[in-house]
């Protein structure tokens, strides 16, 4: 069964890597230059350099006629295909939109026999067939077959007693440049990065689990990197609970929707 996500960031990316896992066939398409933060576990990374790994799964930049091969290498396409063009050439089983704007960039629920809408911005049964839930919390991963996931508030889930705090801003307009590398620990009051000569600084303690590459152009109060509290540096090369959590919705959807296994 062929899978098509749409968006390759770090959410996307885990629930790639949970239908990857339960032996289905998946492709990826993302924009020409990613602002992904957690580039350490997202396979947006493989529109920079050619191929990534995540975890034990390897993903490749290509064309869209060479999706099949690289999937008959065991490794997981991805595109440059912001408007999901592809969709129309390999005619996917399942689209499953993981772009994360909150809201829809053009999904139809008409775009193939199943239609996943990640997050807010969707209503199954209008513009897709289910919705996975996408935010922390007691409905976190649950299919919704009608209406939509919770709405945005704008205000990141709790990782260690943490909320806001935890997401890194960019401190004005310009061309970001990190100043750490991901994986580095941090105490507050730590520069992670620069806009110009204005300085994005850490406001709690913990490890940079993500932040933006080289040379992003950004916007003031732009998230631009993600401190996590609890300190692990190996969470910085795993996929996260939150990911792997809307993974297995959207794995549950497809099955419920294909009955595949009935």
């Amino acid at each position: 069964m062929l899978v098509l996500i749409r968006g390759a960031g770090d959410l996307a990316s885990g629930i790639a890597l949970r239908l990857f896992h339960a032996g289905l066939s998946v492709v990826m398409t993302e924009i020409a230059r990613p602002t992904t933060i957690r580039r350490t576990v997202a396979f947006s990374q493989a529109v920079a350099q050619g191929k990534t790994q995540v975890e034990d799964v390897t993903a490749r930049l290509c064309q869209v006629e060479d999706v099949a091969g690289v999937l008959a290498a065991g490794e997981i396409p991805v595109l440059v295909d912001p408007e999901a063009a592809a969709i129309s050439v390999l005619k996917p089983r399942v689209v499953v939109d993981a772009i994360l704007a909150k809201k829809n960039l053009g999904t139809a629920i008409t775009d193939a026999p199943v239609v996943i809408g990640v997050g807010p911005g969707f209503t199954a049964g209008v513009d897709c067939h289910a919705v996975v839930e996408t935010m922390r919390g007691h409905t976190l991963g649950r299919v919704i077959w009608n209406g939509s996931a919770l709405p945005n508030t704008n205000i990141p889930g709790l990782i260690g007693g943490f909320a806001g705090e935890r997401v890194l801003r960019a401190p004005a307009d310009g061309i970001f440049q990190p100043a750490l590398e991901i994986g580095a620990l941090v105490k507050a009051g730590d520069v992670a990065g620069y806009v110009g000569e204005k300085a994005m600084v850490c406001t709690i303690d913990g490890v940079l689990r993500g932040i933006l590459p080289p040379d992003t152009p950004v916007h003031k109060g732009m998230k631009s990197g993600d401190v996590d509290p609890r300190g692990c540096v190996e969470n910085c090369t795993t996929a996260s609970d939150k990911a792997l959590a809307i993974g297995g919705g959207v794995l549950e959807a497809i099955l419920q929707k294909t009955g595949v296994l009935r």
